[in-house]
């Protein structure tokens, strides 16, 4: 299983220790632009479930002139 956990900088060098006393578990950190990535990665994710949502009536949607025009 894989897990990502979003520890604040100042703890998570004492985390870091803490979960390395445990052999069956890997741990690495993940760079900055890497972290990124992932944001995006799970943003566009949450997306194409609400264009689910929208196909099934489930949300409403807007049309695109609309949101283009915010822009």
């Amino acid at each position: 299983m894989k897990l990502l956990i979003d520890i604040a900088d100042s703890k998570a060098a004492g985390f870091m220790e803490i979960i390395k006393n445990y052999s069956y578990v890997k741990a690495k950190p993940l760079s900055a632009p890497d972290a990124a990535i992932f944001e995006e990665i799970s943003e566009i994710k949450k997306a194409f479930k609400n264009v689910e949502k929208i196909k099934s009536g489930k949300l409403k949607g807007r049309p695109a002139a609309e949101l283009l025009n915010e822009l």
